[in-house]
């Protein structure tokens, strides 16, 4: 699979319907793997944490979910197939499952989210198997019982895909010392779509997403926690991009 470097992210240059297909594949060859979905934010965080770097370079797919890492790979002039944002490929992963009848497990959300979600798609897509649910507690990653807790329970259901919305860089980190543990085939990094699902956290517009202005409205309905993310990490991204184009 042909890969695209984006500051120290090596991006798997796939569609999304080429990353459903590697889904696929996947668990019809009962193999195992995680994947990560790295936007502007991840490619910041990947200059000054080791081990998030780690979870990088063993993770079995790499999907840019953000236009600003498609943005730089054609800058650079390896340019990626298309956008696969996380939350969309969790949609069309559901609906793909519900007609395969792969099996799925949520994880993360607060209290009562992940739940709402899984509802919200039983409604869309009757036939999906959601054998799992559970919002884990605040710093349940440092935590070895409720970590063997939570294993305990996805195993005991053995799901064929695992989506963990918890967050980066946690939700990359407890997939990537987790993986090994866990009876499921696919793990995906996931972030926010279990809100966007439930309603709990309202997602841009089609039209806002379809002219790469998706981050513009996130920050708009959350500039406490996002400020920093789009407006600071952002004028740090810049120079890790021309850095690398004037350093090949």
């Amino acid at each position: 699979m042909e890969k695209v470097k984006v500051g120290k992210a090596y991006v798997s240059n796939v569609t999304q319907r080429e990353a459903v297909d590697y889904v696929d594949k996947v668990i019809a060859n009962h193999e195992k793997g995680y994947v990560v979905t790295p936007n502007l934010d991840h490619i910041v965080k990947l200059e000054e944490d080791p081990e998030f770097v780690y979870c990088y370079e063993n993770a079995a797919l790499v999907l840019a979910d953000g236009n600003p890492v498609v943005w730089a790979s054609r800058f650079l002039g390896t340019p990626l197939k298309e956008l696969v944002t996380g939350s969309d490929l969790f949609q069309v992963l559901c609906q793909h499952a519900a007609e395969r009848g792969h099996t799925l497990f949520f994880l993360g959300g607060l209290e009562g989210v992940a739940q709402k979600a899984a509802d919200e798609l039983k409604k869309q897509y009757p036939q999906i198997k959601v054998v799992g649910v559970y919002s884990p507690p605040f710093g349940f990653e440092k935590n070895q019982d409720e970590n063997l807790r939570i294993i305990e329970m996805i195993n005991a259901v053995k799901p064929n895909i695992l989506f963990v919305g918890v967050g980066a860089p946690k939700q990359e980190k407890w997939m990537y010392k987790n993986i090994g543990q866990l009876d499921v085939n696919v793990a995906l990094g996931i972030g926010a779509s279990f809100d966007f699902v439930a309603g709990t956290v309202k997602r841009a517009p089609k039209l806002f997403r379809q002219m790469g202005m998706e981050w513009f409205w996130r920050v708009s309905n959350e500039p406490r926690r996002l400020f920093k993310r789009y407006f600071i990490d952002s004028a740090r991204f810049v120079p890790i991009i021309y850095n690398q184009k004037n350093n090949k």
